[in-house]
């Protein structure tokens, strides 16, 4: 074997190697949302310098870095004039704002209550927006619609595709 054939036939090796060999591909995972634990019948106060502002618990709860995520969560606002709880079988605590999800009820001291599937709540400026089908309550007069926001602060309501029964006195 001479030194041309030997060259030939490292060249050859090589080249083979180039075209059957492809370079392998590592996929780099980056995780995000990891929970940094999860805990049993979970509950969380926050106090200001008035008292009890809002308390939440649930049966339990997986906390992330950004987020809390709740079930059975029982979630009660005191910061205003009304108290109001809301119930659901899900929720999602995150920068100050609170998606409730399934069977959804909304109970306010004065007697306000409505039901849905959907809500989000915003604790700053005390907003519920539901876009699901909702019925809303106070004593015997009824709303049913498609779409609500209500404000509890200047005690608003929008909604679309509304049916009421309201009892004049």
């Amino acid at each position: 074997m001479n030194i041309t054939s030997f060259f030939m036939f490292i060249l050859i090796g090589l080249g083979m190697i180039y075209i059957f060999f492809k370079p392998l591909h590592i996929k780099k995972q980056k995780f995000v949302n990891v929970p940094q634990f999860e805990v049993n019948t979970f509950t969380m106060y926050e106090l200001n310098n008035l008292g009890l502002k809002t308390l939440m618990y649930g049966k339990s709860a997986i906390k992330y870095s950004d987020k809390y995520d709740i079930s059975d969560i029982n979630y009660t606002d005191n910061s205003k004039e009304y108290r109001a709880n809301m119930v659901a079988d899900k929720g999602i605590y995150k920068n100050n704002i609170v998606r409730l999800i399934g069977n959804v009820i909304y109970k306010r001291k004065d007697g306000l209550k409505f039901k849905t599937q959907e809500v989000i709540y915003n604790k700053k400026n005390r907003i519920a927006i539901s876009d699901t089908d909702y019925t809303m309550y106070m004593g015997e007069n009824w709303i049913r619609g498609s779409y609500l926001k209500y404000n509890s602060l200047l005690k608003r309501i929008e909604s679309k595709n509304v049916v009421a029964s309201y009892q004049i006195k």
